[in-house]
């Protein structure tokens, strides 16, 4: 269940801001979620209690009514990024993005590579306009009646989560801030991904360790071809597949992504002030 007070933080949001679902750490590395189509942050709860023990979490939070685009959504988070980094510029930054937030991270990544010391991909939505039928989607979504939307998000559902590895608590929680989206933020999120392209001889370039995590159950897009194609591209990439997977995987009982970071050795190489917070979670 996502906590009262993060649920709290996030109501009444007017600009694009960061958000501490924890008491700030500002002795451990800053771990920067970006969310997907939501633009809450909220959908992470299930990782935070873990992630917490060893990182100073900070949430993207996108107003519900934001038409921002690509290069603007780029710029705002990385004046958010150094602002935090102006208080303490010794602290590593593990930027994580999932699905559309994926595609952020990647635009941050290429734009500002400075600013971060790992970048983690959970199924992005990279790939999604190669996607016709998801196209379709796209459109329909702008062109439906406004009282059909909310039943229309519901059909998304199974597409969205391998619901039978989810808590009934977890599910309900997706099906709320799926709904709490309206229908135009929607369509022009969907836009946005439609418009959004990769410059690979760029990726090719960037030098830090990156992290994609992917769905091999995940319905609603080809994840796994996709993280395979990013590795491909990016030159210290570790992929990992997670077999029963769907695309919500980070609400998933069985889903541990600090225990994935440590499997993958993606806590090595913090500085030496964290080591006593790393130590602890891995003993």
């Amino acid at each position: 269940m996502i906590p009262t007070e993060f649920v709290e933080q996030n109501q009444n949001i007017k600009t694009i801001c960061f958000l501490k679902p924890t008491p700030a750490k500002p002795h451990l590395p800053l771990f920067i979620f970006l969310p997907g189509m939501d633009g809450t942050g909220l959908l992470l709860h299930k990782q935070i209690p873990q992630l917490a023990n060893v990182f100073d979490i900070r949430c993207l939070n996108i107003p519900l009514d934001d038409r921002s685009n690509w290069n603007t959504l780029t710029a705002r988070t990385i004046a958010l990024i150094k602002a935090e980094l102006n208080r303490n510029q010794q602290r590593a930054v593990y930027l994580c993005g999932e699905s559309f937030g994926g595609c952020l991270a990647l635009n941050i990544a290429l734009k500002a590579p400075h600013l971060m010391d790992r970048l983690i991909l959970v199924n992005p939505a990279s790939s999604f306009k190669q996607q016709p039928w998801l196209q379709w989607g796209s459109f329909l979504t702008q062109s439906m009646p406004e009282w059909f939307y909310p039943a229309s998000v519901l059909s998304l559902l199974p597409f969205l989560a391998s619901l039978g590895r989810i808590s009934p608590s977890d599910r309900q929680a997706l099906i709320t801030t799926m709904k709490s989206v309206p229908q135009q933020t929607s369509a022009w999120r969907l836009e946005l991904l439609q418009s959004f392209t990769l410059d690979t001889h760029r990726l090719r370039q960037l030098k830090k360790p990156v992290l994609v995590i992917a769905g091999a159950s995940d319905l609603l897009l080809p994840s796994v071809t996709e993280a395979k194609l990013l590795a491909q591209h990016l030159p210290h990439t570790r992929l990992v597949v997670l077999p029963s997977s769907g695309h919500a995987c980070l609400l998933e009982n069985d889903i541990d992504l600090l225990e994935i970071l440590q499997q993958q050795n993606f806590l090595k190489g913090l500085q030496r002030e964290y080591s006593d917070s790393i130590a602890a979670i891995a003993s």
